[in-house]
C-alpha cells in the first residue's frame, strides 16, 4: 500500500490511532512538524517517510492498513 499526499494530509490533520507503536510515534512526530509548518513540502516529506515505513514494515502493519484504506 502506498499513501498519496492527500491521504498524508488527512493523517497529519487527523487524530486516528494505530496499533503499531512505531507508526504511531512517527505519525506524532510528523503531525508536530506539520503543525509548526503546514506546507506542501512537509506533506510530501511525510508522504515519502510514511511510504518508506509501510514498505519496510508491511508485515506488521496488518490491521492499521484497514484504517488507512478508509481515508
Amino acid at each position: 500500500m502506498k499513501v498519496t499526499t492527500q491521504q498524508t494530509e488527512k493523517l497529519l490533520k487527523g487524530n486516528q490511532t494505530f496499533s503499531q507503536l512505531g507508526f504511531s510515534m512517527m505519525l506524532t512526530r510528523l503531525r508536530t512538524q506539520y503543525a509548526k509548518n503546514p506546507t506542501q513540502a512537509i506533506v510530501q516529506s511525510g508522504t515519502d517517510e510514511i511510504n518508506a515505513f509501510l514498505e519496510k514494515f508491511a508485515a506488521i502493519m496488518g490491521a492499521d492498513y484497514a484504517i488507512m484504506a478508509k481515508m
